[in-house]
């Protein structure tokens, strides 16, 4: 507890707390804060996201914890692997192919008004699956 303010602050947030779901193939792990600055995300890819979208508010940093991959960012291939850190500005087309798991940051918080769909990605665009 502050004592000065009188709040209660919480500082620890459980994998059990988080939201859990999948989206255009990756599966995502939301840890529920209250913080508007910020939010964190755990990303676990196991071909790739299958969508191309972008933020117009929100800059994207995904920390690569384990794995290698390629994000494709405003069509420009970039390859990533294990301890790489991308960082994306609002308004940059993303998606990416691999095998990772990631954590991703953005700020301020994710917010869904702020995201755009570009496109449905097929599976055959990317550089790790056969055909």
């Amino acid at each position: 507890m502050n004592s000065e303010k009188g709040l209660c602050m919480k500082y620890k947030y459980t994998e059990k707390e988080a939201k859990k779901f999948n989206k255009y193939g990756i599966d995502l792990t939301v840890y529920p804060t209250s913080i508007s600055t910020a939010n964190v995300v755990k990303v676990i890819v196991r071909e790739g996201h299958f969508q191309e979208f972008y933020d117009i508010k929100s800059t994207y940093i995904y920390t690569i914890l384990e794995g290698k991959g390629a994000f494709f960012l405003n069509d420009e291939k970039l390859e990533v692997e294990t301890g790489d850190q991308i960082v994306i500005p609002p308004e940059t087309r993303i998606h990416y192919f691999g095998t990772m798991e990631m954590v991703l940051t953005t700020t301020p918080a994710f917010s869904p008004e702020n995201e755009r769909h570009v496109r449905l990605i097929e599976k055959s665009e990317s550089p790790y699956l056969k055909n």
